[in-house]
């Protein structure tokens, strides 16, 4: 029987996209998911379990089942400004609970964990493109959590001799090129998508401030394609299952792409008007946010195949137009 793979927030948007990779390579993905804000429907690739991962009972029940032979872990909130309106909620599920899972991976391993962490961590660069070695001084709530569970994992390195890998990313989108998942985001939040739903009902697209200091005025993000970060999350399972060494990983493209330009980029996809209203800088935003991932393609044998903006908005607009029709 192939090796089971525990994938925690397994119904979401990068957990699904990282089930169908680990399926492509053998794995049989085990999804873990409480569907509080993951979808039944993108769970395809393997068998669903539903549970929370505070519950630690449930937990173990499905260890015992499957025998997983390492852990994927997607299962959080991950809305900014939510965070800053409620952060022990945050603070409750993703450190809370991220604790109670960790608790049950040692009592069975310790066993092989790959995380999903966020540029976030980082807070407002000093340099770019922002190192893993750069400061991490997150500048709200969503942020530190994500922060506090490195630092859980950095220290079951050291008393449990847990195997671990944290994947920082940087923007993600796009959506499965073969149309079999995507993003579903309620409420949505990510550009690209928020983008493209303007081109199809007219309705406008607010721009958070056009006076940075880039190129256009708007802000620059590094966006990175979801196939992409699934591929990595398989390279660091097997990179830990090899014996490779514990740490943090950006997933990057190295360059941005402001948001005048995404939607420059989305009006000639669709071949749609893509209307805009103006609005005040949001508390926080950075002009630029580039990541290097020089670490993930040295250690990881990684590298983004799908990096082209409009590769990632094309692939995203089919997976619109399909769930709109």
């Amino acid at each position: 029987m192939p090796d089971a793979i525990l994938v925690t927030g397994g119904a979401g948007f990068i957990g699904s996209h990282v089930c169908k990779a680990l399926g492509s390579r053998g794995y049989v993905p085990v999804t873990y998911d409480n569907l509080s804000r993951g979808h039944r429907e993108a769970v395809k690739f393997g068998p669903l379990e539903i549970g929370d991962i505070a519950h630690q009972d449930r937990l173990r029940d499905v260890f015992d089942r499957y025998q997983p032979i390492a852990v994927m872990h997607f299962a959080a909130f991950a809305y900014v400004g939510e965070s800053v309106a409620q952060p022990l909620m945050y603070y409750g599920n993703n450190v809370g609970g991220s604790a109670a899972l960790l608790q049950a991976v040692i009592e069975h391993g310790p066993l092989p964990f790959v995380f999903s962490s966020t540029c976030a961590t980082y807070g407002v660069p000093e340099r770019m493109p922002i190192t893993e070695d750069h400061q991490q001084r997150p500048i709200n709530p969503y942020g530190s959590s994500k922060l506090f569970v490195e630092r859980m994992l950095a220290d079951l390195g050291v008393s449990h001799k847990l195997p671990w890998i944290a994947l920082r990313y940087f923007n993600a989108a796009g959506s499965d090129p073969d149309g079999d998942i995507g993003e579903m985001h309620d409420p949505e939040t990510h550009l690209i998508p928020l983008v493209l739903m303007a081109a199809r009902s007219g309705q406008p697209v607010q721009i958070f401030g056009t006076d940075y200091d880039t190129p256009d005025g708007t802000c620059i993000r590094d966006y990175i394609h979801v196939a992409d970060l699934a591929d990595a999350h398989v390279r660091a399972i097997d990179y830990l299952i090899r014996g490779g060494r514990s740490g943090a990983f950006n997933l990057a493209n190295a360059r941005g792409y402001s948001i005048k330009e995404v939607i420059a980029t989305a009006e000639r996809v669709s071949g749609r008007p893509v209307p805009t209203k103006i609005a005040s800088r949001r508390s926080g935003d950075p002009p630029v946010l580039i990541g290097s991932a020089e670490r993930a393609t040295t250690e990881l044998g990684w590298k983004p195949m799908r990096s082209d903006l409009e590769l990632q908005i094309t692939d995203a607009w089919n997976w619109i137009k399909t769930r709109n029709r």
